[in-house]
């Protein structure tokens, strides 16, 4: 028979309230039940003021649509944090509903990356610069290889390695709360290879891993284009929010039987996951006021413009779509990839095969998320049905590649049938 695990819960329970005989009713925990509270209500204020304020100003919605994803964290933190102080009994579902939200928060940060460079792409001619970016190192610890990034199959491995993560961690969420449920997933055991919980927390680092290390490269391969978009203070409003939650976690876990002691209506346990919870309620008020100021609203606002309904926006936000469309037409990349298509092999392009193949050829905007970054057209006189002017469209090479280009997925209904140029030299 497998193993179960013990009780991490007293059977004795406290049935007194906060009056108790006429009088308030002020122990440590329910002290820290007031604090968690009030936390978590000013958490809340600051990140409707925050979200609302991206709500009435909704110009931008291929960029706003993500930062109200990511506003959100502070808040769904501190709110289920609180909960779960408050029915410490079930501290172990909320925690793996907490965490599953990260996965959403570090998605919708790459593809706000994206949209930003894709914003500043015809003013900046951001795809020349993509193409020119010779060779480079990777970060450490693969610094030992080098990779080129105008490959199609690079920028779509980059992408992946983000979005993976937004499949596999709330699997690991459903799945601990599965093993929760028949008692078998211990995570106040620490780690043994009888209980479920080790096997779990293997797979979210690894799975946070390659998707930190994917949003580093990225950062570091468009860190020229994103300047003066925040986009580090950004990135660091998510990350500490990790990082401050497990070390924490770790450092609580480890005072458990040491420092922290059980009482009679609370186990060592109880109190380490109540510390946890309360440290988390405080902690969300700083960082809701600090994502404010780093996803600002002051670069979406238009003088005299009628402000937005906050319906759609806050719709837009729970919309999942984008997020499929990105993971499936990843996905139909890489069947391609392995199935040995033209089009996922292709190297730098030379101009003249690419003006004579763009509606057929994906290149490099392609490859990097983004959509319109055709050539320009250019009328020319033709003769229709025997009489008059004309204009038909003929394709010409343009001198930059500074047309505008917008965020689109890599095409999942239709197959790129393009040609590999038989000169050039693959690397």
């Amino acid at each position: 028979m497998a193993p179960t695990c013990p009780s991490s819960n007293t059977q004795a329970a406290d049935q007194s309230s906060f009056w108790s005989s006429g009088n308030t009713n002020w122990d440590a925990h329910r002290i820290g039940w007031a604090v968690a509270g009030g936390c978590a209500a000013l958490t809340l204020i600051v990140s409707c003021v925050s979200i609302s304020q991206h709500c009435r100003n909704y110009n931008k919605p291929s960029e706003q649509r993500q930062i109200l994803r990511i506003l959100y964290m502070p808040l769904i933190y501190a709110v289920i944090s609180f909960l779960s102080y408050r029915f410490f009994r079930s501290y172990t579902y909320y925690s793996l509903v907490e965490s599953a939200y990260e996965a959403v928060t570090l998605s919708a940060f790459l593809l706000l990356l994206i949209e930003y460079v894709a914003d500043t792409a015809s003013e900046r001619d951001a795809l020349k610069a993509m193409e020119r970016k010779d060779k480079r190192r990777l970060p450490i610890p693969f610094c030992c290889w080098r990779f080129r990034p105008t490959k199609p199959y690079f920028m779509y491995t980059v992408k992946w390695s983000v979005l993976q993560y937004v499949i596999i961690l709330p699997a690991c969420s459903i799945a601990g709360v599965i093993c929760q449920a028949f008692n078998v997933l211990c995570q106040s055991e620490g780690y043994s290879i009888y209980y479920a919980s080790v096997y779990l927390d293997v797979i979210n680092f690894i799975s946070i891993s390659i998707a930190l290390y994917g949003l580093i490269l990225f950062y570091a391969l468009t860190k020229e284009e994103l300047a003066g978009r925040r986009p580090l203070a950004k990135f660091l409003s998510i990350k500490l929010i990790v990082m401050f939650t497990f070390y924490q976690s770790f450092v609580i876990s480890w005072l458990e039987g040491r420092v922290i002691k059980a009482t009679e209506y609370w186990t060592e346990t109880n109190i380490a996951d109540g510390l946890n919870a309360l440290a988390i309620c405080i902690e969300m008020v700083f960082f809701s006021s600090f994502m404010m100021w780093a996803y600002t609203v002051n670069e979406y606002k238009i003088e005299g413009a009628p402000k937005t309904r906050i319906w759609r926006p806050l719709w837009d936000r729970l919309s999942t779509e984008d997020f499929g469309v990105e993971i499936l037409g990843s996905l139909k990349f890489f069947v391609d990839y392995v199935r040995g298509k033209p089009s996922t092999h292709s190297g730098r392009r030379v101009d003249a095969e690419f003006v004579n193949n763009h509606n057929k050829r994906m290149d490099f905007g392609q490859a990097f998320g983004v959509e319109g970054s055709t050539y320009p057209r250019q009328p020319v006189k033709s003769t229709v049905g025997g009489s008059g002017d004309g204009e038909s469209h003929a394709i010409r090479p343009r001198s930059s590649y500074d047309e505008e280009i917008r965020l689109a997925p890599y095409p999942i209904g239709s197959e790129s049938n393009f040609s590999i140029n038989q000169n050039e030299v693959g690397v």
